[in-house]
């Protein structure tokens, strides 16, 4: 069976909205043969990585950067997963208040030196998010989901 992990750090009603979507989409019932494991970023290992066959990270947009949370997420699994997860499909979602620009940036650095390979165009969400984010989020999480089979 497929393994997607999700990893994210749902702090804000806003976070756990697009989550919500992401997860809804990952687990529709006309996707069949893939696990789905949400882990927040704090409590995600490097076994959940190891195991994993596509990811999504979920992070709000702090000061201009990533959530501390996520950075401590890669801090963990660099150096056990690092060579070893080369070519891991991921996705992105990141909510800012007005500008996601930077933690985007962030993450897509740390993934471009793990050698993943970017599956979609991250989901970025300024303020309240409204039914084409839940949306969006709701397709990453399916087509996410397809690609850890594709992997797998």
């Amino acid at each position: 069976m497929a393994r997607l992990l999700i990893v994210h750090h749902t702090v804000s009603p806003a976070t756990q909205e697009l989550l919500g979507a992401v997860l809804d989409g990952a687990r529709d019932d006309e996707i069949e043969g893939v696990e789905v494991h949400a882990e927040a970023a704090l409590s995600a290992t490097a076994s959940d990585l190891l195991a994993a066959d596509a990811l999504i990270l979920g992070t709000p947009a702090n000061i201009g950067y990533m959530s501390g949370a996520l950075k401590v997420f890669f801090d963990t699994v660099f150096y056990p997963a690092q060579g070893t997860t080369r070519g891991l499909p991921y996705a992105l979602y990141v909510h800012g208040d007005n500008d996601t620009s930077g933690a985007i940036r962030a993450v897509e650095s740390i993934a471009k030196g793990m050698e993943w390979e970017r599956h979609r165009p991250p989901v970025t969400v300024t303020g309240r998010p409204e039914a084409q984010d839940r949306e969006a989020c709701w397709e990453l999480g399916a087509v996410t989901a397809l690609a850890a089979l594709d992997r797998a």
